[in-house]
């Protein structure tokens, strides 16, 4: 059993930018101006923490200082993705910022090991000390990688409901470094189920093969600990206080696993999902053999499943893969009668919400 793991983030230290190969010139110091805001369709207010949808499944947190991106996925229109074995995509969309336009990025986690979450230029350029959170497959290619300096030396591997805490310890903040009486700012990362390949003959074809990788939805908990660097954190003896939650659910379909969600969860409030959508069909559209992402339809049946407080989809439109549009779910929200409970974000746009203290 893996030992339940720890990462500290200070932000007020780490100066480098997200890529090792930065372009002349200071790093920014933020994200490029929102070109929207919204929030809680019926309950704003005391909003402290901002969510940017970058692109496809990329987006940027940004709480008690600290910047977490979802699956960075930064080639632009035009450019090709290796999804398989003779299967490729090609980007329709640009992301809202370029990969070497970017802040400082404390953490990524990174939903699976597959170039339209994780495209090479990424790999290629992303700084290796940079801490990624994964599934055990996408760890033992990042840590492994050939050649002199060019694995990644900071990832960490979670199997499906296995949790780890991320620290957050400011130096600029006594009292988020162990000041008597008050709590620290943590995140609480847990890995959830996910399938990105019917059950079925496509499960044991893509076992045989490997051409899908194994994928994680998320659990994304924000909330505070107490100080004290003596109480030991782990699934058994948990002092963890939740302020926000937020199920990412990854590239799966709408499998019997995910109704272990609500079971684990149930009495505790789901704040927001990130629901990744597209009906991602390989091939390609004009041979669909497999739908390996959620149409819809799929997608309306998640959200009646899970019961989140607010649903945000993501990863609708930026390849050609993709066969259901956002605007199918639009009009399945409608018909559900769930759109106050759905708000939709272009790029370059935040969703601002309260962490609860």
């Amino acid at each position: 059993m893996t030992p339940f793991q720890r990462l500290v983030l200070d932000p007020t230290t780490v100066k480098e930018p997200p890529t090792r190969d930065a372009r002349p010139g200071p790093s920014p110091s933020n994200l490029p101006p929102a070109t929207g805001t919204k929030l809680h369709p019926f309950n704003p207010g005391a909003e402290n923490a901002s969510l940017r949808f970058i692109g496809n499944a990329t987006t940027v947190l940004e709480w008690e200082g600290i910047r977490l991106m979802t699956d960075p996925n930064f080639l632009h229109k035009g450019d090709h993705v290796h999804l398989g074995p003779g299967v490729t995509a090609e980007r329709l969309q640009n992301p809202a910022v370029d990969l070497h336009e970017l802040p400082r990025i404390d953490v990524v986690l990174l939903s699976h090991y597959h170039e339209d979450h994780f495209d090479r230029k990424v790999e290629d350029s992303l700084r290796r000390s940079l801490p990624i959170i994964s599934t055990p497959h996408a760890k033992e290619h990042l840590s492994s990688k050939p050649g002199d300096g060019e694995a990644f030396t900071n990832v960490y591997a979670l199997d499906t409901f296995q949790s780890m805490m991320v620290d957050i310890k400011r130096h600029d903040n006594p009292a988020s470094i162990g000041g008597k009486g008050h709590k620290m700012p943590a995140m609480k990362v847990t890995a959830m189920p996910g399938k990105h390949v019917p059950t079925g003959i496509a499960t044991t074809l893509n076992d045989f093969v490997k051409a899908v990788p194994p994928t994680n939805g998320w659990m994304l908990e924000l909330g505070y600990i107490p100080p004290s660097p003596s109480v030991a954190i782990d699934k058994d003896t948990d002092p963890f206080e939740c302020g926000y939650r937020i199920y990412i659910s990854g590239d799966t379909l709408m499998v019997d696993e995910l109704k272990e969600i609500p079971h684990r969860y149930q009495g505790q409030r789901i704040d927001l999902m990130l629901i990744h959508l597209g009906g991602t069909t390989i091939p390609s559209p004009s041979m669909p053999l497999l739908m390996v992402t959620m149409d819809a339809a799929q997608g309306i049946q998640l959200l009646q499943l899970v019961k989140p407080d607010v649903t945000i989809p993501i990863h609708f439109d930026d390849y050609n893969v993709f066969t259901s549009p956002l605007s199918d779910f639009e009009k399945a929200v409608k018909e559900a009668g769930l759109e106050g409970k759905v708000v939709y974000l272009d790029r370059q746009e935040d969703y601002r919400f309260n962490v609860k203290k």
